[in-house]
């Protein structure tokens, strides 16, 4: 694990811009929604933190800090699952308001064993997760709204209470 890499967000997106208008795998607004929502629902909310290989998920990167105005953001670097408990350990150190899931990143993206590891962590410290697929809402996301809900605004009730956080207005729990 690199380590901790933690930077104001005009900062990074500055330094990130041309990554966004470089990358055609994701649009900058893909984690709209669930900025927007994260700070509807959790208003007490002031730092997220991301868990992900930070050179492969830089188009998600660059996406997440275009998305994510106001917020600091806290990017956690790891190379693989065995880097996990290190992960953790630093997040417990830090104690982010809310971990987001990059999609797709191929450590600790939706649905990988490694996310998986990572919610059941966080919740039990009251620290919720959101994601913007169905499959990370099924996995313990607490919310989930993007392109892979398609639009929805989905929670995972049982996760929430555990996170003690609310289910966000309007949303299908899952």
């Amino acid at each position: 694990m690199r380590g901790l890499l933690e930077v104001p967000l005009s900062r990074f997106c500055s330094a990130l811009m041309s990554l966004i208008l470089a990358s055609g795998a994701l649009s900058a607004g893909d984690y709209d929604a669930l900025m927007g929502a994260v700070k509807k629902s959790w208003p007490q909310c002031t730092t997220v933190a991301v868990v992900c290989d930070s050179t492969s998920s830089r188009a998600g990167l660059a996406s997440l800090v275009s998305s994510a105005g106001g917020l600091k953001l806290v990017v956690v670097d790891v190379k693989g699952p065995q880097d996990m408990g290190k992960a953790v350990g630093t997040l417990t150190g830090r104690k982010p308001d809310a971990i987001v899931l990059l999609a797709g990143d191929h450590v600790a993206g939706d649905g990988s064993t490694a996310a998986s590891f990572l919610i059941q962590r966080m919740a039990a410290m009251k620290i919720p997760t959101a994601a913007t697929t169905e499959a990370g809402v099924k996995q313990g996301a607490a919310l989930g709204i993007g392109p892979g809900t398609g639009g929805k605004l989905l929670s995972n009730a049982k996760v929430a209470i555990v996170a003690g956080v609310g289910v966000p207005a309007g949303a299908s729990s899952l």
